[in-house]
C-alpha cells in the first residue's frame, strides 16, 4: 500500500511543482491544470510508437507549455480574469484533448514503448515494481534541480519578482507580460509532463482524468509549506513534491480503512481545509498562550 502511496505521489509532483509556480511563485490561481494534465496524457499516448518514450514525454511538455501560454495570453493581451482565463483555456481543451484520442474517451497504449519498460529492462535484476518507483525518484529528483536552477537565472528571478511586485518590475522595464507567460508555459509545461508520465505508467490516456488536479497540486504546496514552512524557492520546490507524496500516503492510509472510493474526494478536500487551517489554529493557540501567561502574571501581582 505505501509503495503504491509512494509511485502515485512521485507520479504527481511534477503537476505540485506546476502548481506553486502559478500558485504561490507567480500569485495566480490557474485552473488551467485540469486540462493541460489530460492533454500531456492524450500527446504522450498519440504519439507513443511513432517517435521514442523520452521524445513523448517532451511533446506532453511542450502541449501543457503551449495550453499555459494561451492561458497567459488571456490574461495580458486580452485582459480576462486569471481565474476565468484558465476555466475557459480548460474547457477548450476537453475538446482539443478528444480531437487528439479521435473522439475516443480512453486510449491505451503497450506498455513496451513507455520509458519504465526501458528503464526495467536496463535493471532486470530488480523487481519490476521497485525499478518502477527508482525511475519516478529520478524524475522527480532531476525535474526539482532544473526547475530550481532555472529560477536562480536572470529569467526566473524576473519571474519571482514578478509575482512579488508586477507594479516595480514594469517601472524597471522588464516585460511583464511576457514573463507571466513563460511562467504560466513552465507551469503548464510541468503538468503536462507529469500527465505524460502518467499515462506511459498506467499505458492508457483517459479524457476525464484531469478531474480534481488542482486539488491534489494545491493540497502537496499546502501541505509541503505546512511541514517545511514558506522559505526559499528550491525549498519550496522541493517541499511541494515531498507534500505530494504525503498526500497519496494519507489517500493510501484512507483507503486501508475500506472507505468507498467515492469519499476520496471528500477526504480531499478536507485534507486541504485542515492544511489551510493550520496556520490559524497555530496562530490562535500562540494568542491563546500568550494571553494565558497575561492573566497568570496579572493574578501573581
Amino acid at each position: 500500500m505505501y509503495l503504491t502511496a509512494l509511485q502515485q505521489g512521485l507520479l504527481f509532483s511534477l503537476l505540485a511543482l506546476g502548481v506553486y509556480i502559478s500558485f504561490r511563485i507567480l500569485n495566480i490561481p490557474d485552473l488551467t491544470v485540469e486540462g493541460s494534465f489530460v492533454l500531456g496524457m492524450t500527446t504522450a499516448v498519440m504519439t507513443s510508437g511513432k517517435v521514442s518514450p523520452l521524445l513523448c514525454l517532451l511533446i506532453a511538455f511542450l502541449s501543457g507549455s503551449l495550453a499555459g501560454l494561451f492561458t497567459g495570453f488571456l490574461q495580458v493581451k486580452v485582459k480576462i480574469h486569471p481565474i476565468l482565463a484558465g476555466i475557459l483555456t480548460g474547457t477548450g481543451l476537453y475538446s482539443v484533448n478528444l480531437f487528439i484520442l479521435k473522439g475516443i474517451p480512453n486510449v491505451t497504449i503497450f506498455q513496451n514503448v513507455t520509458v519504465f519498460k526501458i528503464f526495467s529492462k536496463w535493471f532486470s535484476s530488480m523487481p519490476v515494481m521497485y525499478s518502477r518507483t527508482l525511475l519516478l525518484v529520478i524524475f522527480c529528483i532531476i525535474t526539482v534541480i532544473i526547475t530550481a536552477v532555472f529560477f536562480k537565472t536572470r529569467l526566473g528571478l524576473s519571474i519571482r519578482a514578478v509575482g512579488d511586485n508586477e507594479s516595480m518590475v514594469k517601472s524597471s522595464s522588464i516585460n511583464s507580460g511576457f514573463v507571466k507567460c513563460l511562467a504560466l508555459a513552465l507551469s503548464n509545461g510541468l503538468v503536462g509532463l507529469s500527465g505524460g508520465i502518467v499515462s506511459q505508467f498506467n499505458a492508457y490516456a483517459d479524457i476525464y482524468y484531469g478531474s480534481g488536479m488542482v486539488v491534489v497540486g494545491l493540497a502537496s504546496v499546502i501541505i509541503g509549506e505546512a511541514l517545511f514552512g514558506k522559505r526559499s524557492v528550491t525549498i519550496g520546490l522541493i517541499s511541494s513534491a515531498v507534500g505530494c507524496v504525503v498526500y497519496y500516503m494519507i489517500i493510501g492510509i484512507a483507503y486501508n480503512f475500506d472507505m468507498p472510493s467515492y469519499s476520496i474526494k471528500l477526504i480531499s478536500a478536507l485534507i486541504v481545509i485542515i492544511a489551510l487551517a493550520l496556520p490559524t489554529i497555530k496562530i490562535s493557540l500562540s494568542d491563546f498562550k500568550i494571553k494565558r501567561e497575561a492573566r497568570k502574571n496579572a493574578n501573581l501581582k
